[in-house]
C-alpha cells in the first residue's frame, strides 16, 4: 500500500516484557482484516526513539522495531517447551492472511467455472464461505495485540471510529455501484439504489465492536494462568454471549409477515412487476420467509439490497444449480428478490467472530510459551467445531448468508486450528521462504482487493479498446464476455 505513515515515539518498558516498547496512546490504521499498522504518542516521549511505519515496505517485517507489541518467533530449532519466543513481528498472522486472500481471489475467479467451492447456494459450506470468517477473525487476532495497552481511552476510542468510518466509506464506494463492472465502461451511482453493505462495511462494523470492546471491557488482572485470562476479559466474554443471545433470540423469535417486491420488466418499458412472498411464520430460516432478510428490508430499504443473492443458485431457482441459470417453470416468487449477504442482523454474529479472534490475540500477549499457547488455541477450536457440528446435525443449520451461530462455531474453529498450524511452520520451525508470497499479501491485503476482488484492474484494462469497446485486450482472452 502507497501509504506512509507519521512518526511514532514509544514510551517506558514494559513491567512484564522488559524488551518491549509500548504506546502512550493508539491510533490504528487497519486494512481489509485488521492488521494495525501504525502507532502514535503524544508529546510526552520526546526523548525516546521515533519509529516509522511504511505499509508498502516488504523489508520493515524484518525489523525488531516494526511492531514491538507483537511477540514471534523465526528460529528453526525452538522447542515447544521452555523458551519464549524473540520479540518482534508475528509472521504467522501476515501469512494467514495472505492465505485468506489467495482463497478469496480463487473463489472469486474459479468459483463460476466450479460452483462446488462457490458460495453454497443456502444451507451448507463450501470453501469460499471460509474467506469471511477469517478476515473477521485476524481482524480480532490483530487488535488484541495493538491494544495491548491504552493509555487514553477516550483518544483510542475517537481514533478507532474514524478508522471504521474510512473503511465503511470505502466499501460503500467499492460496493455500492459506482462501477459498473465488466462490459460497461460507465460508472456513476444512484443514490437511492445504492447498496449499502458490502464486505468492507461488515469488516468496519465489526472491528469497531471489538476495538471499542478491547478498549473499555478489560480487567487489571495480572494473567499467569487460563483462568486469570478469562478473569481479565470476562466483560468481552459477556459482551460475546450477549450479542449471541440477541441474534437467537431475533433470528426465531420475530415474526415474519407476507411482503412484497418489484422488479423492471426486462422486456417491456410497461410498470415493473410486483411479486408477493407468503410467510406469516416464525423461526423460518430459508430464503423467503428469515428474518435476517426482513430486518433488512425494513431498515435498509430494499432497494438498497444485493440484487443478486447466493439463494438464485438453490435448486427452486435454477435449473442449472448448483451453479447459476434460468428460473424453473415453478419457481417460487421469492427468487429474484434482493438480499444482503451482509446485512445488518447477519453482522451481529460477525462482530462474535471478531471477539473470538481477540481472544487468541489475549492468548499471544499474555503466554509466551509456544505449546502453552498452540494448546490455548486448539482447545477451544476443538469445542467451536465440536458445537457447530452438533448444532448443524439438530436443526440449528451451517449457513453464511444467515450468518448462524452454528456458521460462526464451525469457521472460529476451522480458524483458530489453521492459526495454530501456520504459527508452527513459520513461526517456531521457521519455513518462511516458502511463505514468502503469502506474506508479502498478507501485508498488503487491502490494495490486493481493491485491484483484484472488486475488478478494478480489469475495468481500467477494458478502457483501452480499439474502435468499439468490445475490442479490448479483455475480451481477447476471453474475460468479460
Amino acid at each position: 500500500m502507497a501509504m506512509e505513515y507519521e512518526p511514532i515515539k514509544p514510551y517506558a518498558d514494559d513491567l512484564e516484557d522488559s524488551v518491549y516498547t509500548q504506546e502512550k496512546h493508539f491510533s490504528i490504521d487497519i486494512d481489509i482484516i485488521g492488521n494495525a499498522e501504525k502507532i502514535q504518542d503524544d508529546d510526552e516521549s520526546k526523548n525516546l526513539n521515533q519509529l516509522a511505519f511504511r505499509i508498502s515496505d516488504p523489508n520493515i517485517a524484518n525489523k525488531g522495531e516494526e511492531s514491538p507489541f507483537i511477540p514471534a518467533s523465526n528460529s528453526t530449532n525452538l522447542p515447544l517447551h521452555g523458551q519464549q519466543p524473540p520479540q518482534h513481528r508475528l509472521i504467522s498472522l501476515d501469512v494467514f492472511r495472505g492465505l485468506t486472500v489467495v482463497l478469496m481471489i480463487l473463489v472469486d475467479d474459479v468459483g463460476g467455472i466450479l460452483p462446488a467451492i462457490n458460495h453454497s447456494p443456502w444451507n451448507g459450506l463450501t470453501l469460499a464461505d471460509y474467506v469471511m470468517p477469517f478476515f473477521l477473525f485476524i481482524v480480532g487476532v490483530s487488535l488484541g495485540l495493538t491494544y495491548k495497552r491504552v493509555s487514553c481511552r477516550v483518544t483510542a476510542t475517537r481514533k478507532a471510529i474514524l478508522r471504521a468510518l474510512k473503511l465503511l466509506i470505502l466499501g460503500i464506494f467499492l460496493q455500492g455501484g459506482f462501477f459498473h463492472g465488466l462490459n460497461n465502461l460507465t460508472y456513476g451511482m444512484d443514490i437511492q439504489q445504492m447498496r449499502l453493505m458490502g464486505i468492507l462495511q461488515r469488516i468496519a462494523i465489526a472491528y469497531l465492536v471489538a476495538a471499542l470492546c478491547e478498549i473499555w471491557l478489560k480487567g487489571d488482572d495480572h494473567v499467569t494462568s487460563q483462568l486469570a485470562l478469562l478473569r481479565k476479559y470476562q466483560f468481552q466474554l459477556l459482551a460475546a454471549s450477549v450479542l449471541t443471545v440477541i441474534y437467537i433470540f431475533l433470528l426465531y423469535g420475530l415474526y415474519v409477515p407476507t411482503w412484497q417486491y418489484q422488479i423492471p420488466d426486462a422486456t417491456s418499458s410497461s410498470a415493473p412487476k410486483t411479486f408477493s412472498v407468503k410467510c406469516g411464520v416464525r423461526g423460518d430460516t430459508g430464503p423467503a420467509c428469515n428474518v435476517v432478510g426482513m430486518i433488512d428490508r425494513k431498515i435498509l430499504g430494499i432497494q438498497h439490497l444485493y440484487r443478486k443473492p447466493v439463494f438464485e443458485r438453490t435448486k427452486q431457482c435454477s435449473i442449472n444449480s448448483p451453479d447459476y441459470g434460468p428460473l424453473p417453470s415453478d419457481a417460487p416468487a421469492w427468487c429474484q428478490a434482493p438480499f444482503e449477504p451482509e446485512g445488518l442482523l447477519s453482522s451481529v454474529m460477525a462482530m462474535v467472530t471478531c471477539l473470538v479472534g481477540l481472544h487468541y490475540g489475549h492468548i499471544i500477549v499474555h503466554f509466551k510459551d509456544h505449546a502453552d499457547r498452540i494448546r490455548l488455541w486448539l482447545i477451544p477450536s476443538s469445542a467451536f467445531l465440536v458445537l457447530g457440528l452438533a448444532l448443524d446435525i439438530f436443526g440449528m443449520h451451517i449457513n453464511k448468508a444467515l450468518y448462524t451461530f452454528s456458521y460462526m462455531c464451525v469457521t472460529a474453529g476451522a480458524a483458530g486450528f489453521l492459526l495454530a498450524g501456520i504459527y508452527l511452520l513459520v513461526d517456531i520451525y521457521g519455513y518462511q521462504r516458502m511463505t514468502l508470497v503469502l506474506e508479502w499479501m498478507g501485508k498488503h491485503a487491502l490494495v490486493i482487493y481493491i485491484l483484484a476482488a472488486c475488478n478494478l484492474i480489469p475495468i481500467v484494462i477494458q478502457g483501452f479498446y480499439w474502435k468499439q469497446p468490445p475490442n479490448n485486450i479483455l475480451s481477447l482472452i476471453g474475460i468479460g464476455r
